[in-house]
């Protein structure tokens, strides 16, 4: 029933903003899936394929986010501590929310439901949106089961402290870095959020991909700098197949030119992550 309502959620919330967009097509759903199963492979080729074209911007954005993971992960053990010990003053129906959501089986569940509605209904904004939701949660989850077996990072449970690696472990207590839940379900949250132009609708469903990955740290599964680099890749991830869309899809809703920012912060006893978009 949970997977139900998360998944009539998240379609309710696209569908808000796809009204007036379905074709009088007379192309067969058929030949609409077929397109759209085409353009889930190539995107998450493309996504791959993107590093081999940086230039000088993409490199340096690429080492900001390396450097922000590492100032992140110099204080992994205390930002672990405190968010763990503050666990229990969170409610019960919000963790369950952050494990739920963030499980790679009910992030299918959702985006595949997305993607269903659209092909019914012939609604190429929909369709599309399930197209770049599917495409880029696989091309970042493969990414990630890759990194975490070659990382090889003890989660916090195994109480092995932040500096603990053992690449090709098999164990799931050594498959810290980076982390799935995180990444999944802001993977979601990013490609929904850029339908919308209000920013306070963004930061609201940014915000609810979020709590799955902090939901990860306070139960001890992942450091702060697994959930950072996560999020990281999704946006990257998103972004990349978004791109790559535009020339497969007439519908176009996105602006390119304006893409999240983070900065870290640091001050005296503090630090914070401020988010513009």
């Amino acid at each position: 029933m949970k997977k139900l309502i998360i998944l009539l959620g998240i379609t309710f919330c696209i569908s808000l903003n796809a009204q007036d967009v379905v074709k009088d097509s007379t192309e067969t759903r058929w030949n609409m899936f077929k397109y759209d199963v085409g353009s889930m492979f190539l995107g998450v080729g493309h996504s791959y394929a993107r590093p081999f074209y940086w230039k000088g911007d993409q490199w340096a954005q690429f080492g900001a986010v390396v450097a922000g993971t590492g100032l992140v992960y110099l204080v992994d053990d205390e930002t672990s501590r405190f968010i763990r010990n503050n666990r229990e003053g969170i409610p019960q129906f919000v963790r369950d929310y952050g494990e739920l959501y963030g499980s790679p089986e009910n992030n299918y569940l959702a985006t595949s439901g997305v993607y269903a509605v659209g092909l019914i209904t012939k609604n190429e904004k929909l369709r599309r949106t399930g197209v770049l939701l599917i495409s880029s949660a696989t091309s970042a989850g493969l990414l990630q089961q890759v990194l975490k077996s070659i990382v090889g990072r003890a989660r916090p449970l195994a109480n092995l402290g932040k500096d603990t690696f053992d690449p090709f472990n098999s164990s799931r207590n050594f498959h810290s870095f980076p982390s799935g839940h995180a990444l999944l379900a802001f993977t979601n949250a990013y490609a929904i959020g850029k339908q919308f132009k209000n920013p306070w609708v963004k930061a609201g469903i940014y915000t609810l991909g979020a709590i799955p990955g902090i939901s990860r740290v306070w139960d001890g599964q992942h450091y702060l700098s697994d959930m950072v680099f996560a999020f990281a890749i999704s946006i990257a991830t998103v972004e990349s197949i978004d791109k790559y869309l535009d020339k497969r899809y007439d519908e176009k809703y996105n602006n390119h030119k304006k893409m999240v920012s983070w900065n870290l912060n640091f001050g005296p006893r503090q630090m914070g992550v401020t988010v513009n978009f």
